[in-house]
């Protein structure tokens, strides 16, 4: 049976198996969740016992754990951990979606259901591919040891000390994954790099209770008013960052990353019509250029004061926000998230106080070597799979587990997944295209043959930089 046709006879397994998985309401950040997560688990290590995988254990790291398992059927080729996901993010608001969000649907060529994109979907197709492979040959052509994680969706807390902790047994040359999301639906395409993150909460007070506007206006500060200010004074005009040693190590786009960019088919304006927003961002840098090589600094949420239904007179005397930031290669998360709170301090009038909250998980930016032997792989599979050479892109989005990997394991990752980032991921009618399926399979077949005839000396250079 030809590669194409062993994918096409496993799609109808993963769309049953991929309803089963849906209904598990796996949930990382709601404790009401946990039965589910455990039912995900449940189903999870059944079928890899199904399939002949060795050694199926839970690592623990003090959270949900994460499911391995082995098999090592090629001594001397290359091993890879093959990573994906099994948690999900929350289905709110329920309401919005058109059909339940726990019950796999299809219609009109897609599965719609929370979790069938990231990362279930993908997920499957990873496991069906290998399956496929065994069942024709016996065994796989690589090593291949699974790390299928339970709190990705919540920021990985746990993932550090399962990966310091297991070091040996997850001993490996790279990282092949199949959480990540292809860009675009109409561009094949392999992603080479991510943006950093970390973030923060803040709140910002000036009286010990809301006051009478009438009594008080005038006299005193409005800690809204103030908290505009500060989140005012991270930019200047023009979009750039206005922080202090914020942007120290960003190095501007080289002739030759903005000559790459250019070349890919993009219209700024088409993108984001389906979201209903204009082109917007730091002046002298294109859309992509933004997108992909430029640091971030967001509020997603500002709030204080009367937030309910009709009017009440009040000054507030507490504003809170939330921020993230995105990086780039260069910056450090810590000397980033310093460099914004010494700004906001030294900002802050003396008629205020701040109060640093919460911080958000720290990820470095993360970026793959052009003559990696994997992306050597995966890149020949794709134009296999698709008959046109993939473009290399990055995403704009963080991958903690890129720069876990790399930092802990000394490996890199290459990027697998047949989700594509318009599926509705995080968002009401999630969904995944079901001619992904096949695609996916056959693409992670064409792979696994390719690094199979390399050799694991091939990636001695790339492992520990």
């Amino acid at each position: 049976m030809t590669d194409p046709a062993r994918a096409a006879a496993r799609q109808t397994r993963v769309i049953e198996r991929l309803g089963r998985l849906v209904a598990c309401p796996s949930v990382g950040a709601d404790p009401a969740a946990a039965q589910g997560m455990e039912d995900a688990r449940r189903l999870i290590e059944g079928w890899l016992a199904e399939s002949g995988w060795q050694g199926i254990r839970r690592l623990h790291g003090g959270g949900a754990p994460a499911i391995f398992a082995e098999r090592m059927d090629a001594p001397g080729r290359p091993t890879l951990i093959v990573y994906a996901h099994y948690d999900v993010q929350p289905a709110d608001p329920v309401a919005a979606w058109t059909t339940p969000p726990f019950v796999a649907t299809r219609r009109d060529g897609r599965i719609h259901g929370r979790g069938t994109s990231d990362d279930k979907g993908p997920l499957l197709i990873a496991l069906e591919a290998m399956a496929a492979l065994v069942a024709a040959e016996g065994r796989l052509p690589v090593n291949v040891k699974l790390l299928i994680e339970g709190e990705e969706e919540t920021g990985s807390p746990s993932l550090p000390r399962i990966l310091r902790e297991n070091a040996a047994a997850l001993a490996a040359d790279a990282v092949l994954s199949a959480d990540g999301a292809r860009w675009r639906p109409d561009l094949v395409s392999v992603n080479v790099g991510a943006r950093g993150t970390a973030g923060l909460e803040l709140t910002l007070r000036t009286a010990g209770r809301d006051l009478h506007s009438g009594r008080y206006g005038g006299m005193v500060p409005n800690a809204l008013h103030l908290m505009a200010r500060l989140i005012a004074s991270l930019h200047d005009g023009d979009g750039r960052i206005a922080v202090p040693g914020f942007l120290d190590g960003v190095a501007e786009p080289s002739p030759e990353e903005r000559a790459a960019i250019a070349a890919i088919p993009f219209d700024a304006a088409a993108f984001l019509a389906p979201t209903g927003a204009m082109p917007w961002g730091e002046a002298g840098h294109a859309p992509l250029e933004r997108l992909w090589l430029r640091p971030t600094i967001e509020v997603n949420g500002m709030w204080g004061g009367h937030l309910g239904a009709g009017a009440k007179t009040v000054i507030p005397h507490e504003a809170h926000a939330k921020i993230t930031i995105r990086l780039v290669p260069g910056q450090d998360p810590a000397a980033c998230l310093a460099a914004l709170k010494a700004h906001l301090v030294a900002a802050c009038p003396p008629c205020a106080r701040l109060h640093f909250g919460a911080e958000k998980g720290q990820a470095p930016a993360w970026s793959l070597a052009p003559d990696h032997p994997l992306l050597a792989a995966a890149e020949a599979a794709l134009e296999e799979v698709h008959g046109t050479r993939p473009l290399r892109v990055r995403i704009g989005a963080s991958l903690p587990v890129t720069a876990l990997m790399r930092d802990i394991l000394g490996i890199d990752t290459v990027m697998l997944s047949y989700a594509t980032a318009d599926e509705n991921i995080h968002a009401p009618d999630e969904f995944l295209r079901e001619s992904a399926i096949g695609e996916g399979i056959a693409a992670w077949i064409a792979t696994l043959r390719r690094v199979g005839g390399q050799d694991g000396a091939d990636y001695a250079a790339f492992r520990g930089r």
